[in-house]
């Protein structure tokens, strides 16, 4: 099991190189505050001195430490050309080369890493110094030196660095996979410890806390620590152990290590006798030692799977990036296809990745052909915008100067034209949502086209100026062609189509119901309104003549007593419009001798009566002014049905139009623009874009892809290389 720490350090090796931390790997993170011993413990452990030290903050970046125990005759780490064959003891740095025998050195180029990054203030850092020492003396063991827990910023330092450092130590200690180390000095109060308190926070089962109780030998005189070692105070699992280090005074007078050592051991047996054995720093070193290896052994699983989920994560986002274009011709032509069948089996729904949170492509021209454009037809109502009286003025207009006695065809003509010129506008509204679709398209054609948009960006911008000047080249086409099928359907009012002869064929009848009423029946309502007892022997056209004379004088009389008014009023209603209930059926049944008498005695008494009283200025105005608009009035019966008439043929009628134009627009859109630019499409682009003095440009690669790429196939290495190393451990290693 001893050969699980080697195996750890050579993981943490690879993944340092690429300076990735999503692989989190065991280790034994140093906490504490500030001066409270931590640089300190871990020179006791390596056995010499060679970390930066002084006043304040001295450690501004974590410092990864790798110990590993390696005698005079390893051969795996011992080399002649290093010149690390007879020595027993030396250093090495991840960021350099060079072999370094002389720890002094070590410290000086742990300051100048420091300060290259971090700066020469007292700001900190969260990149690593990583850092291994090879000496017959060590234990296996990776430890990470952290920045002490400060409250008060002093000198240079930000104002928040109290926040940045803990934000660092977190960072660290999250890590489920590390055993925190916390430091604590025995001259402060247990309770008030900032490292006890953040390791629990990370850790409140404290399965991974270890707490370490540095400077027993400054105690207040008449206090010991037995209470605080033997867990008391705060218990913490994985047990306290407490060292002395060196002062600061020893640490001018260049005491050696090993002289302190004796020193720690010699006060420990002389203070805490029956503790001394499980305290000091050498107990420490074997402690850390089992707890390192246990811990490795229970995350070597968890680790290899997670090695091997991330390398197929990667690899697959290699592939994504696609490889480095060698040649460019063929890669060009390849995008091409790619991006046309891409293009085309969105529209045609044969994508391999099926949308399931949106409409897209396909779907969505077929919910705007049969959804959108479909229901705003069904929601024109054939007679939008036709009153009464604009059928009953155009059906007057087309007889001219003759009264109808049929419902003239002109007039139906006329209105049902206009009504399907309101299909023009939706129709054409249509071949732009689908003009605008197509175009979408572009940006939702397949995620591996996409990705090579992505890659190349000028060759995307092409590309979407390509297929936007042919959607936009084919657009007026498509245009005519839809106002063309609406010009068909008004070219020609097809009044014998076979669905619009049903509804044409009740016209007569309709008409008949109009037109031929019952004689009797209105002579009879006649006779009852006036009063009048009818015997058997009585004609009906008699008793009507009669009426209709009595009907005449009382009119004659009325029009001398108020001629003023006749002349504006009753006159040019009667002349204008003619339309008497009365002599609408009259005038089909009276001989034409009796029709003459009427048009004379309408002439007689519709001509004004002139006197002195009339007024000299207009002596000739006979008739009053034409109305420009037909004020709105009661219809007769023969105008409501002439209008009822009308309206139920132009609903039949523009029914059979609307089916026509639903069905035969998507057709021409599919036709005119949707197949002719999938089917053009591959061909549009090579004739544009495949030219030979275009290539380079176009397939110049953006710089963020070629740095994801080169990124992505560092860390599938770094992660192969981590699976070989985890594939060599035995079984036999773990127990």
């Amino acid at each position: 099991m001893e050969a699980l720490i080697p195996v750890i350090n050579k993981l943490q090796d690879v993944f340092n190189t690429v300076g990735s931390d999503s692989i989190q790997l065991p280790q034994i993170v140093v906490l504490g505050s500030q001066s409270s011993g931590k640089s300190s413990v871990l020179e006791s452990l390596v056995g010499r001195s060679f970390l930066p030290r002084g006043t304040g903050i001295v450690t501004r970046r974590p410092l990864v430490l790798q110990l590993i125990h390696c005698p005079l005759s390893d051969r795996n780490h011992r080399s002649a050309e290093n010149g690390t064959l007879n020595v027993e003891e030396w250093g090495k740095f991840l960021h350099t080369k060079k072999i370094f025998t002389d720890f002094d050195q070590i410290r000086t180029e742990i300051e100048e890493e420091t300060e290259r990054v971090a700066g020469s203030n007292k700001g900190i850092c969260s990149e690593p110094i990583n850092l291994k020492i090879f000496s017959t003396r060590v234990v296996n063991l990776t430890l990470v030196d952290l920045p002490g827990i400060t409250k008060v910023p002093v000198g240079d330092q930000p104002e928040d660095i109290e926040q940045q450092i803990k934000d660092l130590l977190l960072k660290y200690i999250e890590n489920p996979n590390s055993i925190i180390l916390a430091v604590t000095a025995a001259n402060t109060d247990m309770a008030t410890s900032e490292a006890l308190k953040l390791a629990k926070d990370v850790d409140p089962d404290g399965r991974r806390t270890l707490a370490v109780v540095t400077k027993l030998d400054l105690m207040d005189a008449g206090t010991d620590a037995i209470d605080i070692l033997c867990g008391r105070v705060i218990p913490v699992k994985l047990g306290i152990i407490g060292v002395i280090n060196r002062s600061q005074q020893d640490i001018k007078d260049n005491k050696d290590i090993e002289e302190q050592l004796k020193d720690e051991a010699a006060f420990l047996q002389r203070k805490y006798p029956t503790l001394a054995t499980r305290n000091g720093t050498p107990y420490l070193a074997k402690t850390l030692n089992r707890l390192l290896m246990h811990h490795i052994r229970d995350c070597l699983p968890d680790l290899k799977t997670r090695v091997n989920v991330m390398s197929s994560q990667f690899q697959s986002l290699l592939n994504s990036y696609g490889e480095d274009v060698k040649d460019k011709s063929q890669t060009l032509l390849q995008i091409i296809t790619k991006f046309a069948s891409a293009y085309c089996s969105t529209i045609d729904g044969t994508a391999r990745n099926i949308e399931t949170t949106e409409l897209c492509g396909g779907a969505r021209i077929c919910y705007i052909f049969h959804e959108t454009f479909g229901r705003t037809l069904d929601s024109i109502h054939p007679l939008a915008g036709l009153t009464k009286m604009d059928i009953l003025t155009a059906i007057r207009n087309a007889t001219g100067p003759r009264p109808a006695l049929f419902v003239p065809e002109v007039s139906f003509e006329l209105l049902v034209k206009r009504q399907i010129r309101r299909l023009e506008e939706p129709s054409l509204r249509c071949v732009e949502l689908i003009h605008e679709e197509m175009q979408r398209i572009v940006q939702h054609c397949g995620n591996e086209v996409q990705q090579e948009m992505l890659r190349f960006p000028k060759l995307h911008e092409k590309i979407v100026d390509v297929v936007t000047q042919l959607l936009r080249r084919r657009l007026p086409t498509t245009n005519v062609m839809v106002e063309n099928l609406v010009a068909i359907e008004l070219a020609y009012i097809n009044t014998k189509h076979p669905d619009f002869h049903k509804d044409a064929a009740l016209v007569p009848s309709l008409l008949k119901t109009d037109n031929i009423m019952d004689p009797y029946g209105q002579q009879q309502q006649l006779t009852r309104r006036s009063n009048t007892p009818r015997t058997t022997n009585s004609s009906p056209q008699v008793m009507a003549v009669q009426q209709l004379q009595k009907e005449q004088q009382k009119q004659l009389m009325q029009q001398q007593q108020h001629q003023d008014q006749q002349h504006h009023n009753d006159v040019g209603e009667q002349n204008h419009i003619g339309e008497n209930p009365q002599s609408n059926w009259l005038s089909n049944i009276l001989p034409p001798a009796s029709n003459n008498a009427q048009s004379i005695d309408n002439s007689n008494h519709n001509t004004p009566l002139h006197n002195s009283l009339m007024s000299p200025v207009k002596p000739v105005n006979l008739l009053p002014d034409v109305p420009a608009n037909q004020g709105s009035r009661r219809l007769t019966d023969k105008e409501q049905k002439d209008c009822d008439v009308i309206e139920r043929l132009i609903k039949s009628y523009f029914y059979i139009v609307r089916k026509s134009i639903q069905d035969s627009v998507p057709k021409a859109v599919m036709h005119f623009l949707v197949n002719y630019v999938k089917d053009n499409l591959q061909s549009e682009l090579v004739t544009h874009l495949y030219k030979s003095d275009t290539v380079d440009t176009l397939l110049n690669e953006s710089d963020h892809i070629a740095i994801r790429r080169r990124e992505a196939a560092d860390m599938l290495k770094a992660l192969t290389n981590a699976n070989h190393i985890i594939s060599e451990i035995r079984e036999t290693h773990m127990w």
